[in-house]
């Protein structure tokens, strides 16, 4: 059987992280956390669980990411979001894993939790990620902040059975203020990438995307809350694009 790691980043995660280290437990060998220095219980509530524990500047979600594997004893690594837990079918998909390591990488479906309610529409489920690999085989790529993990060519990948549950917000507040906040990193990113915005992207990219998520991706079966999550899935759309254009201007987005 291998041993396993288990990855975690965090920053003031003091309400997600206890539940998220105690579904790790008889399943991961060990549990690495870095911490990129929480004003809040975060690193308390993490040495009571006796998990390693290490503190780190933040750069970047991917290279924070990538920092984290340089820490973890084993090759093998699961990686979660300090807001995220296994459920009971892919706890059992992990153990029978551990036990016959076939693939290079392991990807499973995540399920959100929004505001007490589970979302399995919107363009939110089957929300596929890879998450459990052979770290010589991999490293954390994408753009930030979306980050995803890059296997090596040649590499062998299938699914798990089992969610990660993913809660994700408390509120409809905390949806708009993440919303802003990684629309702007995604707006500097994509800036950066050479992406140009136009008055005809502003207005045209919200609508294609409210329509897209609420009646392609049948948003619309979610009821209230799926009719919230597509609107301001299209704000999001809405501030990624106002952004890229004022950064086009000279304008700062902060």
């Amino acid at each position: 059987m291998i041993k396993l790691s288990a990855a975690i980043i965090t920053f003031n995660e003091e309400h997600n992280i206890e539940r998220c280290i105690n579904s790790l437990k008889g399943i991961a060998d060990e549990i690495v956390v870095v911490d990129s220095f929480s004003t809040d219980k975060t690193a308390e509530i993490c040495k009571s669980l006796g998990v390693t524990f290490i503190e780190n500047k933040f750069s970047g979600h991917i290279e924070q990411k990538n920092f984290i594997l340089t820490q973890t004893t084993h090759d093998y690594v699961l990686s979660l979001d300090a807001d995220e837990a296994l459920d009971e079918e892919l706890k059992e998909s992990i153990l029978n894993v551990k036990s016959n390591f076939k693939f290079d990488g392991y990807s499973f479906n995540r399920l959100t939790n929004y505001v007490d309610k589970w979302i399995y529409r919107c363009g939110w489920y089957p929300d596929k990620k890879l998450r459990l690999f052979d770290k010589t085989k991999a490293k954390w790529a994408g753009v930030n902040p979306h980050d995803i993990i890059e296997m090596i060519e040649g590499s062998k990948t299938t699914q798990l059975s089992g969610n990660i549950l993913h809660y994700s917000y408390d509120s409809i507040s905390d949806h708009i203020n993440q919303t802003n906040k990684f629309t702007t990193i995604a707006a500097k990113e994509a800036f950066e990438r050479g992406v140009r915005s136009s008055t005809f992207k502003i207005i045209s990219r919200p609508i294609l995307k409210f329509l897209k998520d609420y009646f392609l991706k049948r948003g619309i079966l979610d009821g209230r809350y799926g009719f919230i999550i597509c609107c301001i899935n299209s704000l999001s759309a809405l501030l990624k694009f106002s952004k890229i254009k004022d950064l086009q201007e000279g304008k700062s987005i902060e």
